[in-house]
């Protein structure tokens, strides 16, 4: 049995084409390996803990848990679309995973390796709090890059411990902190020198990610593993701090390997405790550190079985730029992708193919299309749709007998390479596999000319057609694991049901083949198509927009803008709300009625210049909570230069007077 799992992607923004080239492949990998007939587990879930999670949802207004069900129900939506098939896709807010965490940790406790210890931390005397991870912002004291809490992201790009920044600030209200002492909790990971380099030298995976990580296990250093935060996973006996997210974020990978198992019935103990299964890691090459170091130390001291293979893909370039969704350097699945209305197995061939797992992809719409027309569409289309056609419309139903010797042969060499390439963690050479198939099926086809024999020897062109058909059902099924969809409409027209194939039915000849008029398994992307997606991402590029600004807005009715209730009101009151750079909070006349408003324009306007002012406000939004505070409406401003504009009337208005 093999179990496969994917990083999980954080709760905190929408899917990009980065994201996906862990989880295409893994798929890919998990649909080639069951139809190899091995026994495969497949798990995946959200990321739901962490500072980031919380520092924007306070910046939204939002409960942490609210902006993770958005992030999470996307995740969700954006793999079906994707055709990436999960056992089981947990989240790590759920009970079930608390549990599992807390457990683990207890467990490392009463073993020794989790110790108590007083460290300074950086502390905002203004907000009144320990600053954890990305509340504060510094110098690294190994480069002297500006640097974030937990990572010198603009450096050198070390991990760094809480406490270790220098010249320390707050991210919420900008004052200079302070050092004070607090006792917090770390793992003992130096004492797991010697096993983690005995564990590297076995370990499987690729090879960016192995010597990534035997580079690490020279410098190692007890890690602290508890945070200043409200939201995670508790801290057994300690109410006020959470287990560091990068300690019970990888224990999901057991924790939905438990509810998977309870949905297949079978033993998630023979996993993750007795070790009878292969465990296989697909992640991104910037958390190798936490899954080669980190994860096998915590598993092995808490008694769980070890990662078999870390698999770790290359990064991702878009137009040839470093991957940079603030400069605008980013394909978004769904905004860019998916409204397109291309087809989802074009984007997963795209990336399975474009180059080795472990190098740089480069996200480019021309290349896209140049891969998409000649490759998928002029080699695989062509050929299957040709075949198919020509078979349904001259025989109906072919007898099987008599198939090339040749053909078969060549269909086992390609099955050969692609579980060859599998071993290797290289899906390009497994589709380059079945590519080099119908470039072969193709040569084949038109030097057979079936279409010629079938005036003067129909039984000679039965049997070049059975040896096509024979090729056709190989490559459907090879095929499939890269590009379902597709795939699932082209063996409707040769029965063949593909959930139930196996790689060894695609030199499997039948006695007959009964066919059905096939589909057009392909649509050729048009060069209007490209120039309107490039000049989106120009756009992006300069700054000019983002995915929302590229998208149109719905047409609406005069009895839909009839429903708004927008009136001019007057503020009576204005005050910051507290721990909040962004909100504040408006007492306004509307007529007859005075009524609290919660804004995010307190970086834009002061109190004093707010007080007196008329506005334009939406009475009948729903009422929300913001910090805690209620807000029942909205002010409508304009945005320039990134700053909120306040709409105003011309001139002097009676506070309650109608927009219409």
């Amino acid at each position: 049995m093999k179990l496969v799992t994917c990083g999980l992607p954080y709760a905190n923004g929408k899917a990009h084409v980065g994201h996906l080239r862990t989880y295409v492949p893994a798929d890919v990998y998990v649909r080639y390996l069951r139809m190899a007939g091995e026994e495969v587990v497949f798990v995946c879930g959200s990321d739901c803990h962490g500072t980031p999670i919380v520092v924007n949802a306070e910046q939204q207004g939002l409960k942490p848990k609210q902006l993770v069900d958005i992030y999470h129900e996307h995740f969700i939506k954006i793999f079906n679309a994707l055709n990436i098939k999960f056992d089981f896709y947990g989240r790590t807010d759920s009970d079930y995973h608390h549990h599992r965490t807390t457990e683990i940790v207890k467990r490392l406790i009463e073993k020794g390796y989790i110790y108590p210890k007083e460290i300074q931390l950086a502390y905002c005397p203004k907000c009144q709090r320990f600053l954890p991870d990305r509340y504060v912002e510094g110098i690294c004291p190994y480069c002297g890059a500006v640097a974030r809490g937990d990572e010198c992201d603009q450096g050198c790009g070390r991990h760094l411990e809480p406490g270790e920044i220098k010249e320390p600030r707050c991210k919420i209200c900008g004052s200079k902190a302070e050092f004070r002492s607090q006792k917090h909790y770390f793992f003992k990971l130096t004492e797991f020198k010697d096993f983690l380099e005995r564990f590297l030298e076995n370990l499987k995976g690729t090879e960016n990610a192995l010597n990534y990580a035997r580079n690490w296990v020279k410098n190692l250093r007890d890690w602290c593993i508890t945070r200043n935060l409200e939201w995670g996973v508790k801290f057994p006996g300690e109410e006020n701090l959470v287990v560091y997210v990068w300690v019970d974020a990888p224990i999901g990978y057991i924790s939905f390997t438990e509810k998977a198992c309870e949905m297949k019935g079978c033993d998630w103990k023979k996993i993750w405790i007795d070790g009878e299964a292969e465990i296989v890691h697909f992640i991104g090459l910037d958390i190798v550190y936490h899954h080669c170091i980190f994860w096998p130390a915590m598993l092995k001291g808490a008694d769980y079985a070890l990662p078999s293979s870390v698999v770790a893909s290359g990064m991702v370039k878009v137009e040839g730029k470093t991957f940079s969704k603030s400069r605008g350097y980013v394909v978004w699945v769904e905004e860019d992708y998916l409204k397109s209305g291309l087809s989802p197995d074009y984007l997963r061939y795209y990336i399975v193919n474009y180059t080795s797992h472990q190098k740089d992809l480069n996200f480019s719409w021309e290349v896209f299309k140049e891969k998409v027309n000649n490759e998928v569409i002029a080699t695989l289309g062509n050929f299957l749709y040709r075949v198919l056609l020509f078979a349904w419309k001259n025989f109906g139903e072919v007898k099987m007998d008599g198939v090339d010797e040749e053909v078969l042969q060549k269909i086992k060499e390609t099955e050969q390479k692609i579980l060859s390439a599998l071993e290797e963690w290289e899906f390009k050479m497994a589709s380059d596999a079945f590519m080099e198939l119908a470039t072969y099926g193709n040569v084949y086809f038109q030097n057979a000319k079936p279409w010629g024999l079938i005036k003067t020897d129909k039984e000679a062109a039965r049997k070049a057609v059975a040896s096509c058909l024979q090729l056709a059902k190989a490559l459907i099924i090879f095929t499939y694991p890269v590009m379902p969809s597709s795939m699932e409409g082209m063996a409707k027209a040769i029965g063949l049901n593909l959930e139930k194939a196996k790689l060894s039915d695609a030199y499997a000849v039948d006695e007959v083949m009964k066919l059905s008029k096939p589909e057009v398994p392909f649509t050729k992307i048009e060069d209007e198509t490209i120039e309107r997606l490039q000049k989106i991402m120009e756009k992006r590029f300069k700054g000019e927009g983002d995915e929302e600004k590229a998208e149109e807005k719905e047409v609406i009715s005069i009895e839909d803008f009839q429903k708004l209730d927008i009136r001019i009101g007057k503020v009576l009151k204005a005050e910051k709300i507290k721990k909040s750079k962004k909100l504040i909070k408006l007492i306004i006349d509307i007529g007859g009625e005075q009524r609290q408003i919660v804004s995010g324009i307190a970086e834009d306007y002061t109190p004093e210049e707010l007080e007196g002012k008329l506005v334009v406000v939406l009475a009948n939004l729903k009422p929300a909570k913001f910090m805690g505070v209620e807000s029942r409406g909205m002010i409508l401003a304009a945005e320039k230069d990134g700053k909120a504009v306040l709409l105003v009337p011309e001139k002097e208005v009676e506070p309650g007077t109608r927009v219409c």
